[in-house]
């Protein structure tokens, strides 16, 4: 299946990360919205994200990676198509929510391609209304 998807993140406390070519940022507790696609395949892709997670992929290649070494992946909703979504899901979601600029979005126009929400309960209801929209 190929397509796009959003990782839904907790992060259980503020920390300063360090996101490769991004340098230290601040990241807040709570949820976070994280937009990929996969045209080669979700399910390899989702499988290395969740391998980064549990600390078994240690060569770091995107923003997520850094990230997944310090949270963990609540839920991940997946929107299978032959084109590229993620750009339409990240930009619905910057009308919702903010973001750390430059964040997974080196390879296209978007600001970022994560976004920040205290309440996961208000991420996951605005995900769910873009990803049937679109």
């Amino acid at each position: 299946m190929e397509g796009s998807y959003v990782l839904i993140i907790e992060l259980e406390k503020r920390k300063n990360i360090n996101i490769g070519g991004l340098g230290k940022i601040k990241f807040e507790k709570g949820f976070y919205a994280y937009v990929g696609s996969a045209m080669n395949g979700i399910e390899k892709r989702i499988e290395r994200h969740v391998m980064v997670e549990a600390g078994f992929e240690h060569k770091l290649h995107w923003h997520i990676d850094y990230l997944l070494q310090n949270a963990k992946i609540l839920e991940i909703i997946s929107l299978e198509s032959k084109q590229r979504k993620e750009c339409d899901i990240a930009k619905k979601l910057s009308e919702k929510f903010s973001g750390i600029e430059g964040f997974g979005c080196s390879d296209c126009e978007c600001k970022t391609h994560l976004f920040y929400s205290k309440k996961l309960k208000t991420l996951r209801e605005e995900i769910s209304n873009i990803m049937e929209k679109i």
